[in-house]
């Protein structure tokens, strides 16, 4: 899986699928819509009609900000 620096053809990956996004953060997909229902998680996610995606930068940050809390929401 290419990062959000990498290129997918000529073209960065500015924002990540679900099934993405889920292996990126390690965990199962079924944990990550949890968490973008749960809008106390703060998990960053933007809808693009029906489609769900999840910004890259946005997400490393989020991911970030949990280990520095000791992980909580």
């Amino acid at each position: 899986m290419p990062s959000d620096t990498e290129a997918v053809g000529a073209v960065p990956r500015l924002a990540l699928a679900p099934k993405d996004a889920a292996l990126a953060l390690g965990i199962g997909v079924r944990k990550l819509w949890e968490l973008t229902a749960d809008t106390t998680s703060g998990i960053p996610h933007a809808r693009i009609g029906r489609r769900v995606v999840y910004p890259t930068r946005e997400l490393a940050n989020w991911i970030a900000e949990r280990a520095k809390q000791g992980g909580g929401p």
